[in-house]
């Protein structure tokens, strides 16, 4: 047996409602499933007639067998919507609203442009961004200039990530006092919960719990920007320590070229001064004879107008790339 409902819908959508009940054996439809059903039959009849106009209009110009009169205008129709009629701007308006666009560019100075810069700047720990309004910069000065002195970074590369490591020491410093502070107004909030505990000590630790919960997301995304600062802390000071660790081998192989010339140029001059050959195998010098000959004269012409020692590892680097040519005989 049919409800009235699905009589009454059988009445209005007897082909729908006829072709539900003919898969299933019994309509189960209820009244919005119906009401939509309808709602999409009108909306796509309308589309279909909407459709149709265009072509009627196109059929019915075309049955016209008469000359054409030049005054006839072949532009389509504007669409009518009575519900909000277009109204038409004019020039005198166009030019207002476009001198009215112009007071409203903002701030035009760099001191206004660097302070709206800052409008969405909360808490700094995030972006470009890392000191507050409320920050003492040379408190920050200070705590910058103490990493430098404890990283001693030479080149512009070591230099970036001392700045990137005590930008992120000052950003993770920051979140402690933003974990205080959102404690300190939750417990202005909800210090008069839990009155009839009479331990002093568990009623505080009640507040503390309702704090977190009523807080959990602000203080979760705290620990999760603790944790991204962290990481890349962390990986900054890899990359600083790898570079560091590099310098230091070429500086140590730079130093050991140092001294093992020295040698082999004094030795030279001592075989010239005696007046025998000298051959720097004999001495286990990698060195050849005009790389030695020539680091020889670049020490005495420096000597001789009282300037400091030469890098002879740099000499020998400049002998051997080609930049420096020597003769070998």
């Amino acid at each position: 047996m049919l409800s009235s409902n699905q009589k009454s819908a059988q009445c209005e959508h007897p082909s729908l409602l006829g072709f539900f009940i003919f898969k299933t054996g019994v309509s189960t439809m209820s009244n919005r499933t119906i009401r939509r059903a309808a709602e999409r039959r009108a909306r796509k009849a309308a589309e279909r007639e909407q459709k149709a106009q265009p072509q009627t209009m196109a059929a019915a110009a075309g049955a016209s067998t008469g000359p054409v009169s030049p005054n006839v205008d072949f532009a389509e129709p504007e669409e009518q919507n009575d519900a909000a009629p277009s109204r038409r701007v004019s020039d005198a308006q166009r030019t207002a609203n476009r001198a009215n666009a112009q007071k409203s560019t903002g701030p035009t100075t760099p001191e206004g442009r660097a302070k709206s810069s800052l409008n969405a700047v909360k808490t700094a720990l995030t972006g470009v961004t890392v000191l507050l309004p409320s920050d003492d910069v040379q408190a920050y000065e200070a705590h910058v200039q103490q990493h430098i002195a404890d990283y001693s970074p030479i080149n512009p590369a070591e230099k970036n990530l001392v700045q990137r490591i005590a930008d992120a020491d000052w950003r993770i410093n920051r979140i402690a006092s933003l974990e205080a502070g959102v404690y300190a107004i939750g417990l202005r909030k909800l210090a008069d919960l839990h009155p009839d505990e009479q331990d002093p000590a568990v009623r505080q630790s009640l507040i503390k719990s309702e704090i977190y919960l009523a807080y959990r997301r602000d203080l979760n995304n705290l620990a999760l920007q603790e944790r991204r600062l962290r990481n890349h802390q962390t990986a900054d000071l890899v990359k600083l320590q790898a570079l560091q660790k590099e310098r230091q081998e070429k500086n140590d192989e730079k130093a050991e070229i140092q001294g093992r010339m020295s040698q082999a140029i004094r030795l030279l001059a001592q075989s010239k001064e005696a007046n025998i050959p000298f051959d720097p195998a004999q001495f286990g010098f990698e060195f050849s004879l005009p790389e030695i000959t020539y680091c020889y004269q670049v020490v005495a012409n420096a000597e001789a107008i009282n300037l400091p020692a030469p890098s002879l590892a740099k000499v020998l680097a400049a002998i051997r790339s080609g930049r420096i040519q020597v003769k070998t005989a």
